[in-house]
This record gives C-alpha cells, structure tokens and sequence, in this order.
C-alpha cells in the first residue's frame, strides 16, 4: 500500500474536497481522484459518497481513516526518531481569552527555544466561534472554558474540572462577610467579562433559573484588569480559581461565602478527529497539557 495515497486520503477526508486537497498537496485534481481510486481498489470499497459536488465519508471510509492516522502517526514518529529538529509548522489555536495569560506569561520563551520554526496563531474566541472555526478547519485545535462537551467528532485530549469563586478586595467591607446570600451579592457593582463568555454565560444562565439576574457596572476581556480592579475595591467579580488563586493566596483577593450557586466549568482541549495531528501541531497540544492541565 502505497502510503502517498493514504496521505491523500487523509486530506481529502479532512478538507472535505477533493480540489481543496490538490491544492494544499500541490497536486493536480485528476492526480488526486486517480490515488483515491487506486486505493478504494485496493481496499475493495467505497471511500467517499460524491454528492452535488460535496464530498463526505463512507462508514468503511470513516473505519480507513483511524487506520490511516495510525499509519501517519507511525510513519511521522519513525521520521522524528531519526532527526532532532522539527521542521517549520505554523500552528492556529483558538482558546478562551482568560487562558491566554496562563498559557503564555510562564515558559513560552522556553518553548521558543526548543521549537524556533514553530508558528503560533492563538485566536481568542467564544466556544461556539472555536468550534465554527474548527469546523471549517480554520484552527487546528481548540481551549475551552464551559459546560462539558463531549461529540464523537472531536478528539479529547485532556479535560478538568475548574472551579468557580465570587471575589472581592481584601480590603472591602464584603469581604469581611461570613455569609452571603445571592440577592446580597446582586446588590454589589460587578465587574465582569464579555457578555455571553463562558463562565460569565454560566453564571447568567443559573441565575436566569432563579429569575436574577446581573447587570455589571464593568465589562472587559482582560481577567488581570479585572483583578486589579477589584483589588483596588471598584466592585466584585466571579471568576475561574486558576485566574485568582495567586492573589488569593497574596491575600489580596477574597473568595466570597456564596451560599446556593455553585457553578464548575470544564477546562478541554480539543481537535477534530479527521485533523492530521503534524509533527508540530503535537509540540503545541502537548505545551498546551503541561502548562493547562495538573498532573
């Protein structure tokens, strides 16, 4: 079997187009048709249902396809064991922006080092915008920050569960407060990310089920902002523990004794199960595990 052909298919699977395929290979549509061809003969069966010029897998082509990514993934590592240096990749990585300061204020420069040839697009994005782009494979790989999702069309690379806290200055006469209840919190000025954000669509949703809800004096996309903000005393937020447990633990930040809405958000790491995962793409979701993710 010849494993050019197997690539092609790989592509064509992904790219859900044949001429999309012989563009990004550098081949001619005819040289694409004919490799798919000789493999469908070769497999005795039916890889593709052509249909009003759209392309979508057969379930025997579906069944092929983890045998070729095993393949791929095989022959990539058989490559990678006998050089050191990966090749040049540019990688695109939509993620909640409340994770990109996580991600990359530690150890990027570290990264840098040891894979100067690689790219980095980080798009940050609401989760149905990442999955759109995902869709139309204009990212490679997705982080989110939102209800557990689970589609047997994406790949799970790593997941956990994240928790959520009200919090307020150290130094704010709230956060002296033994007790709270939802409608004492409500009559604080919230500063809170974009409207329809994950955890911020969360906590809307839950107290949309107690007929609440929150009108914050504030909103802005930079959690560090919002930090500072609240730690200077300009009003209360809720936000995810891995953006304010250094403060916490600083002791300039309080969680708040919310009593009845405790809201956990999933933490995924994602990428569309017909996504060839290169070379470089693997450096990236696995800088994305260790920085993202406990042990």
């Amino acid at each position: 079997m010849d494993i050019k052909n197997l690539t092609t298919f790989i592509y064509v699977a992904e790219l859900r187009s044949f001429t999309k395929a012989a563009d990004r290979l550098g081949f001619s549509q005819s040289t694409v048709s004919f490799q798919i061809k000789q493999l469908e003969t070769e497999l005795s069966c039916q890889l593709f249902e052509r249909i009003n010029h759209t392309v979508h897998l057969t379930e025997k082509g579906r069944e092929v396809l983890e045998y070729a990514h095993q393949i791929n993934r095989m022959t990539r590592e058989l490559k990678d064991s006998m050089k050191e240096e990966v090749s040049f990749g540019y990688i695109r990585l939509a993620m909640a922006d409340s994770l990109c300061t996580s991600l990359l204020s530690r150890d990027f420069l570290c990264f840098r080092e040891l894979y100067p040839n690689i790219s980095l697009k980080i798009i940050a994005a609401g989760t149905e915008e990442m999955f759109r782009l995902m869709n139309h494979n204009e990212a490679d790989a997705i982080l989110t920050l939102d209800n557990h999702i689970y589609n047997a069309e994406y790949r799970i690379l790593r997941e956990e569960k994240v928790r959520t806290f009200f919090v307020a200055g150290a130094g704010t006469r709230i956060a002296s407060a033994s007790s709270l209840s939802i409608e004492e919190l409500l009559l604080q000025p919230f500063i809170l990310t974009e409207k329809g954000m994950s955890y911020r669509r969360l906590l809307e949703e839950r107290l949309a089920e107690l007929s609440l809800e929150v009108q914050p004096v504030l909103e802005i996309g930079s959690t560090e902002l919002i930090c500072s903000l609240v730690e200077q005393g300009a009003g209360i937020s809720f936000l995810p523990e891995y953006v304010i447990k250094d403060r916490v633990k600083a002791g300039t930040l309080v969680c708040l004794p919310v009593s009845g809405l405790e809201i956990h958000v999933w933490k995924q790491l994602l990428y569309h199960r017909n996504k060839w995962v290169s070379p470089q793409m693997e450096r990236v979701l696995k800088y994305c595990v260790d920085r993202e993710f406990t042990p």
